[in-house]
Order: structure tokens, then C-alpha cells, then sequence
């Protein structure tokens, strides 16, 4: 599968140094509309710090990130995950080395805190999907912002107006520390792991919700958070967040457990769909 391996090597490249044109056009759009005159200048050199990357073939932050990624395996692929997983390693390694990524990760959390000095190994999820065609899902996490990401296990009634404050809360106690503006990712339901899981697939989310509900959720966090004007670098304005997606699952009649991840302004993602010239060789 070593055009596969290439793909994704060249993708997660990419995204260390240039932001999908949603996220980028969000950032334009928080810069014309912004009228503080700090959080202006922020967002400026945002801007150039984005077109300097884009120009010179440089990470968009010293942050590369580690790498979370999510295989959804199609139950009906040719090749086995054992196959997807290793392909999908090999190409993280090689990206690390060829797109000159910091090294960022410690083997040991606690104690001797020894960098591997590979910024490897990767967060590796898997889940199964329908049909024929696995995905492939990279984060770069830059920890400024995932430092900030947290869980509430609420009450059961706390209902929508609790899941709404208690991202209030965890965004007011962020404050400027992730970057702002952010991007949210909203896990809702399942147990504390399970919507910390979804936190993160929220981030990487390409469709529409299928239940208007949770749109209208979506947005109405948006606009609640965009209230606390913590603004761009944490100096005010209009835009504390950017966008806000929730992922939900059925939960425990006795909790309403949410999870926030929250990613800088650097909304650094790549996305690979595993289709048949990529693994077949020739």
C-alpha cells in the first residue's frame, strides 16, 4: 500500500502548513468584521502568519502537533485493518522526518518524561463503517489548546441549557491560553471516554447534522460563546470561536456526560479516502 503510505505523508504535510480553505475563509471573515483594534492586529498576523507558511513551505505553528487520528475501516475492504494500521503509521513516521515536525512526545507521562524523538507514536482510533471505502483522519493536536479541552458529567436534567453552560464554563476558564479564536468540538453522551472520543471526531466532522436539533445547538453555542468576547489572543473582540460542531451518542439514564476539545486557530486536519488505486499496486 505504498501509495497510500504517500498520500497520507504528503496530506499530513500539507496540513502542517496550510489550512483548509473553510477554516481559512473563517479567519478572513473574523478579520474584515473584527472592530477591536487588538484583536484586529492578532488576527492580522494570523493572516500572515498563514500566507508566510503557505509561501515558504514552513509548519504554521512550532507546535506540529501530535498526531490523533481516526481509521474508519469499511466492513467490506479488500485489505485487512492490520494492513490500514501499519500503512497508516509508516506514513505518520515519515511525514514527522520529511516535514520537519517538532519532536513533541514523551514515552513516559510521569516519570522520566524521555522524548522519543520521532514525535511518535500516534493517537491511533478505530471504528467500523459500512460500505467499501475506509477514511483516514489526521489531527495535528497542538497542546496549547488540548490542554484547554475537558469533561463535565452532568446531571441527567441538565438538558440543553446545562450542556450550554458547561461549555460556557470551560471556555470562560480557557480564556486566551488556546489561541483564540477557536474551534470546538463538542462530545455529548456515551460514558466519560466516549464523548471525550467524540469531542475530537466533532473536529474532523464533514457532514450536516441529520437532526435540526443539534444544528441549531451548534450554533447557538457559537453565538453564547462569542458573548464572552475573550477574542483573538485572548484581547478581546468578536471572535472567541469560529465554529462549533457536536457529536452525540445514546447515554446512561443517571448522566448527560459533555466533553469540550478545543483546537487553536490552527484547525490543522488531513483526510484520506481509501480507495482502490491507493491500495492496489501495481
Amino acid at each position: 500500500m505504498r501509495k497510500l503510505e504517500e498520500v497520507i505523508k504528503n496530506k499530513v504535510i500539507e496540513a502542517s502548513r496550510k489550512l483548509d480553505e473553510n477554516v481559512l475563509e473563517k479567519l478572513r471573515s473574523a478579520y474584515e468584521s473584527e472592530d477591536d483594534k487588538n484583536a484586529g492586529i492578532v488576527l492580522k498576523a494570523i493572516l500572515d502568519n498563514i500566507s508566510i507558511a503557505s509561501e515558504t513551505g514552513l509548519p504554521l505553528c512550532q507546535d506540529t502537533g501530535l498526531f490523533w487520528t481516526l481509521i474508519s475501516y469499511a466492513k467490506s475492504s479488500p485489505y485487512s485493518l492490520s494492513d490500514l494500521v501499519s500503512t497508516t503509521y509508516e506514513a505518520l513516521e515519515k511525514a514527522a522526518v520529511e516535514g520537519f515536525f517538532r519532536k513533541s512526545i514523551v514515552a513516559d507521562p510521569v516519570f522520566e518524561r524521555v522524548n522519543t524523538k520521532t514525535n511518535l507514536p500516534p493517537v491511533v482510533n478505530i471504528e467500523l463503517i459500512d460500505g467499501d471505502v475506509s477514511t483516514v483522519d489526521v489531527l495535528l493536536k497542538g497542546f496549547g489548546s488540548e490542554n484547554c479541552s475537558a469533561v463535565r458529567m452532568l446531571n441527567p436534567t441538565a438538558g440543553k441549557d446545562g450542556v450550554i453552560d458547561a461549555i460556557l464554563s470551560m471556555v470562560r476558564e480557557a480564556g486566551g491560553k488556546p489561541c483564540p479564536p477557536m474551534f470546538l468540538g463538542v462530545g455529548i453522551g456515551g460514558s466519560l471516554d466516549r464523548a471525550a472520543f467524540l469531542s475530537k471526531k466533532a473536529l474532523i466532522r464533514k457532514r450536516e447534522h441529520e437532526d435540526w436539533r443539534y444544528t441549531d445547538l451548534e450554533d447557538e453555542i457559537l453565538e453564547r460563546v462569542n458573548t464572552l468576547h475573550i477574542g483573538a489572543g485572548g484581547l478581546g473582540g468578536r471572535a472567541t470561536a469560529l465554529e462549533v460542531n457536536i457529536e452525540y451518542d445514546s447515554t446512561h439514564i443517571a448522566g448527560l456526560p459533555v466533553a469540550l476539545s478545543v483546537s487553536c486557530w490552527a484547525d490543522r486536519k488531513a483526510h484520506i479516502e481509501v480507495r482502490e488505486e491507493l491500495w492496489r499496486e501495481d
